[in-house]
């Protein structure tokens, strides 16, 4: 009788502890990071969806760049390639790789946008500026769901980091996860130079 007043009185002290350490928290905090990241990836993939309709729109233009072409779909097969797995959440060097071939993408739509406005047949061709209009709302549903996942993270890294939710981290192995970063940070950090003089 007594064993088992002790064992019910240590299963009581124990649940106690696990709610008070942050261990809910814990779980509650990894779901919301898993669920804002997988809306990350379904906004990502629907922008490499709308890649192969856009160069095969542009490959009509008879005297359009191909090497700006060819960077956009060698970027695409590079975003598409990479193995995304909720362990990248948790692998700062796979989640590195993984922004920088989004990254590559981003740069290598942004530049065949700005070559087509030098093709008055493309401006014109309202097939190509449909998806036009498709890709840049897809770019701003990309914004929205990187900035609810950095949150999802930050509210997950500061308790991982906080007294004493820190030591249910270590114990449980809960590490820090990674975020979004901006990829040319020494250079957006380096003002502008402006020049009056110049003609």
């Amino acid at each position: 009788m007594k064993s088992r007043f002790l064992s019910w009185g240590l299963a009581g002290l124990f649940t106690l502890l696990l709610s008070g350490c942050g261990y809910n928290d814990f779980q509650r905090l990894d779901e919301q990071t898993k669920s804002a990241w997988s809306e990350v990836l379904n906004q990502y993939q629907r922008r490499a969806d709308l890649v192969p309709n856009i160069v095969a729109t542009v490959k009509g233009e008879a005297n359009f760049e191909q090497e700006t072409l060819t960077k956009v779909v060698e970027a695409r097969a590079k975003a598409t390639s990479m193995q995304v797995t909720p362990e990248t959440l948790n692998n700062p060097e796979a989640f590195a790789k993984f922004q920088a071939a989004q990254g590559e993408l981003s740069s290598a739509l942004s530049r065949l946008l700005v070559v087509t406005e030098n093709y008055p047949n493309l401006k014109a061709n309202q097939g190509f500026q449909d998806l036009r209009v498709q890709l840049e709302g897809t770019e701003n549903r990309i914004t929205v769901a990187r900035n609810r996942y950095i949150q999802a993270v930050q509210a997950y890294n500061v308790l991982a980091r906080s007294f004493p939710s820190n030591l249910t981290a270590m114990v449980f192995g809960y590490a820090v996860k990674p975020s979004f970063t901006v990829q040319n940070e020494a250079q957006i950090s380096t003002p502008p130079t402006v020049d009056f003089n110049k003609k």
